[in-house]
């Protein structure tokens, strides 16, 4: 009986032209709950939803944005299981008793509101101007030291001031700025002046659940964040020895830039400046300026 159930939620899903890859997933959620709750849907209760979504809030630490997306795929099994027009609750009373019969296990007391555009952990708060701005002109001046002080490490300094400052000009993530290569920058139609940095084909972005990465290209807009990552690519990348490689971010042992390289040195900045640690790799991406804004120049 599950199993055709499952198989009929799949054709009323068909015919309402929904694609493979958004059936799919809903259908593996449903197995899911059901190992969770020992059940079938024909004995499922409000109490199964409740005591479900607790796991997710408490033990799987989901964001509110992921628990509702949950539920809305189990409410959207549930009312089609209740729908008179399916007759699923008659022909479960007939093989298994009066009273065996699905009943809606969603409702607005048990499931997550969408009350905000924003979502997000409260305490990854974006950058204050203030706070950009020190941050930027710190990893600057940690260059500059470097090469003052001749010692190793100017190159790899330069390399992560720039790597911040793209983060920031084209709002990149973390494992967005890591995955970079030298071939995604391309030229921009609408903005000639840039050259060969008017636009950046992002190839990983962050993807949905058993999904591929996200594709997008991002147009520049700053023209100092433009002559930052031009200055460094043609001035200071083949510094480190790496012609060859395709990464944008190289290492002085040839090999690319990790996110967690991206996070520890993020930190060592953050700290050394005496800013919160609520402030995250993520916050810069959160960060909102004008590109006409003369201090970023």
């Amino acid at each position: 009986m599950f199993e055709a159930m499952l198989r009929g939620w799949r054709a009323q899903q068909t015919a309402r032209g929904l694609r493979e890859d958004t059936i799919v997933p809903r259908e593996r959620l449903v197995r899911r709950f059901g190992v969770f709750t020992n059940e079938y849907p024909w004995a499922w209760s409000a109490g199964h939803m409740d005591e479900w979504s607790l796991h997710l809030k408490s033990e799987r630490h989901l964001a509110p944005s992921t628990i509702r997306a949950y539920q809305g795929s189990l409410r959207q099994f549930s009312e089609f299981l209740v729908d008179a027009r399916y007759g699923w609750a008659v022909a479960c009373e007939r093989e298994f008793g009066p009273g065996s019969h699905p009943v809606a296990i969603c409702h607005e007391w048990n499931t997550v509101a969408h009350l905000s555009d924003c979502e997000g952990d409260p305490e990854a708060r974006p950058f204050t101007r203030e706070e950009m701005q020190r941050f930027l002109d710190y990893a600057d001046e940690q260059v500059d030291r470097a090469v003052r002080a001749r010692r190793k490490g100017a190159l790899a300094a330069y390399r992560d001031a720039t790597l911040f400052k793209v983060m920031y000009g084209w709002g990149l993530r973390r494992t967005e700025t890591s995955r970079l290569d030298l071939v995604d920058w391309g030229r921009n139609p609408a903005a000639p002046e840039f050259g060969r940095y008017g636009m950046l084909n992002v190839r990983y972005g962050k993807a949905k659940r058993g999904q591929p990465p996200r594709r997008r290209n991002v147009a520049s807009v700053m023209a100092w964040a433009v002559e930052a990552v031009g200055d460094y690519v043609e001035n200071v990348r083949s510094r480190f020895g790496c012609a060859d490689h395709p990464a944008l971010w190289v290492t002085e042992r040839g090999g690319r830039v990790k996110p967690a390289e991206i996070n520890a040195r993020f930190v060592a900045y953050r700290d050394a400046l005496g800013l919160p640690q609520a402030l995250v790799p993520h916050s810069i991406r959160h960060f909102i300026c004008q590109p006409s804004d003369r201090r970023w120049h």
